[in-house]
C-alpha cells in the first residue's frame, strides 16, 4: 500500500479482460473488486518472496539496501510467517471464484515463485515477469466464464505480456550499474545499446498484439480508442527514455499505471454500451 504501482501493474491486464468476459455491470464491479484484493496481496505476497530470494543482492545495490531482510530488521522467519498469512488470504479471495478460476489461479505459483531465479540465469527475467505479470488475463476470463479463455484472450495475454517487458526494462534502468557490478541480469543490460529499439518492439507488439485479441473477442468498439491512446503514451515513453537518467526512469515505469487505467477505462465503457447497466 506504500508502494502502490506494482499491485496496479498486477490488476490492471485482469481489469482489462473482465469488462469483455462479464455478462452484466454487477458481475463485472465484483469480480474487478475482488481483483483487486487479490493483486495487493498477492504482490505482496510476491515481494517476501522476491526479497528471501534476494536478500544477498539486495545489500549490494544501493536502491535496495533498505528493504527489510536485506537490512536486517526483520528474520527470515518472521517473513515466513507473513508470507503464509498473505497466502491464507489470497486463498480466501480465490475461493470465491469458480472452479476453474481456482485452478487457473494456482497455476500462476510456479511464476511467482521463479522469476527472482530468473535474473541469476537470463539476461531477460522481465519476460518470465511478464508471464507472471499478466496472468490475471485467463484468470479474470475464467472467473467470469468459468471457461477455459478462448485463443483472443490468449493474444491479450501475449499482448500484456509484451508491455510488462517493456516498462520493466525501463525500471531496470536505475540499477543498470549496481546490477552489472553484483552480476544481476536485466534486459536493460542486455539490449545494452539497442535499449530504446527493444523497448519500442516490445511496446509495438503489445499494441499491435491486445488489438488483434480485443477485435477477434468483441470485434470492433471503444475499446479501439483506450488501445489507440495508450500507445500514444507508451510512444512518448519511449522518446523521453535515457538510459543515463535513473530518476525519469523510474517516472516512467510508474506512468504505467496510466496508461493501463486508460485501456480500462474504454473496455468499461464498451461493456457498459453493450450490456447496459
Amino acid at each position: 500500500l506504500d508502494r502502490p504501482i506494482g499491485w496496479w501493474l498486477l490488476l490492471l491486464p485482469a481489469w482489462w479482460v473482465i469488462p469483455v468476459a462479464s455478462d452484466d455491470s454487477w458481475q463485472m464491479g465484483s469480480l474487478m473488486l475482488l481483483f483487486m484484493i487479490g493483486a495487493i496481496t498477492m504482490r505482496a505476497a510476491g515481494c517476501v518472496i522476491n526479497d528471501m530470494w534476494d536478500r544477498d543482492i539486495d545489500i549490494k545495490i544501493e536502491r535496495t539496501q533498505s528493504r527489510p531482510l536485506a537490512a536486517g530488521t526483520v528474520s527470515m522467519g518472521i517473513a515466513f510467517i507473513f508470507l503464509v498469512c498473505l497466502c491464507f488470504i489470497g486463498l480466501g479471495v480465490l475461493l470465491q471464484l469458480p472452479p476453474l478460476a481456482i485452478f487457473i489461479g494456482m497455476g500462476s505459483l510456479p511464476l511467482v515463485a521463479l522469476y527472482p531465479l530468473a535474473k541469476r540465469v537470463t539476461w531477460f527475467p522481465q519476460f518470465v515477469l511478464g508471464l507472471t505479470f499478466s496472468w490475471g488475463v485467463p484468470l479474470g476470463v475464467a472467473a467470469a466464464t468459468n471457461n477455459a479463455p478462448e485463443p483472443a484472450f490468449w493474444i491479450i495475454y501475449a499482448g500484456s505480456v509484451a508491455w510488462v517487458f517493456g516498462y520493466d526494462t525501463i525500471y531496470a534502468v536505475q540499477d543498470m550499474v549496481d546490477d552489472r557490478q553484483s552480476g544481476v541480469k536485466s534486459s536493460a543490460l542486455g539490449l545494452g545499446q539497442n535499449l530504446h529499439k527493444g523497448v519500442g518492439i516490445a511496446y509495438a507488439l503489445a499494441i499491435l498484439l491486445l488489438s488483434s485479441g480485443f477485435y477477434l473477442a468483441i470485434g470492433f468498439g471503444l475499446w479501439f480508442a483506450g488501445v489507440s491512446l495508450m500507445g500514444l503514451h507508451l510512444a512518448h515513453q519511449l522518446r523521453q527514455l535515457d538510459s543515463n537518467d535513473p530518476a525519469m526512469a523510474l517516472q516512467l515505469f510508474k506512468s504505467n499505471r496510466n496508461a493501463g487505467l486508460i485501456l480500462t477505462v474504454f473496455t468499461v465503457a464498451d461493456h457498459v454500451i453493450r450490456t447496459g447497466l
